[in-house]
């Protein structure tokens, strides 16, 4: 085996032995901008395209409220919530626009909603990575030239969901818009 194939064997063990925080595991306590860096460059670092990949920074946090994404922080302070949308927003927009990752987190919904939103993403992230895993480890005990034949199998895939999650979610705001509009 190689230096590549090993890095990739590495990857895949730290990936299966990974658990994304559960909403009952986020800090109940209200955290600074640097706390919220911090902590989410923990639950991040592994998704990453490589090992010095930054996905978070103070600016992009204030983009997104900015934005409406999240809600504004309380003087500064940012709460599990924050915490649970970061972590969809971060993993998410290297596959989706912020805008329709708005749409799916729908902050004004309530806490509810957003423990909901976030611990089917949570759900659905571990079973869809132990399934790539699985694959990815396979390949990389074949060598190099499977591991590229998977990476361009996986990019075909990913290429594909993002199509179909882009047209439900321009469906779905097309159809709230409509209904929005028709008078009562």
């Amino acid at each position: 085996m190689n230096n590549a194939c090993d890095k990739i064997q590495d990857w895949v063990q730290q990936v299966q032995e990974h658990r994304t925080a559960g909403w009952d595991s986020l800090p109940e306590i209200y955290l600074y901008m640097d706390q919220v860096i911090n902590y989410m460059e923990r639950q991040l670092h592994l998704f990453g395209r490589d090992d010095e990949s930054v996905l978070l920074t103070p600016s992009m946090i204030n983009n997104y409220v900015k934005d409406r994404v999240l809600p504004r922080p309380d003087k500064k302070k940012y709460s599990r919530e924050h915490l649970a949308m970061l972590t969809v927003v971060c993993l998410l927009k290297q596959v989706l626009s912020i805008q329709d990752i708005s749409s799916v987190l729908n902050y004004d919904s309530g806490e509810d909603y957003q423990k909901e939103i976030y611990e089917s993403f949570r759900i659905a992230q571990e079973r869809e990575l132990a399934g790539v895993c699985e694959r990815v480890g396979q390949a990389a005990g074949q060598g190099e030239e499977e591991l590229r034949t998977l990476a361009c199998a996986l990019a075909v895939e990913a290429s594909a969901r993002r199509i179909a999650a882009e047209r439900i979610l321009s469906e779905l705001s097309r159809s709230k818009e409509e209904t929005e509009e028709k008078p009562s």
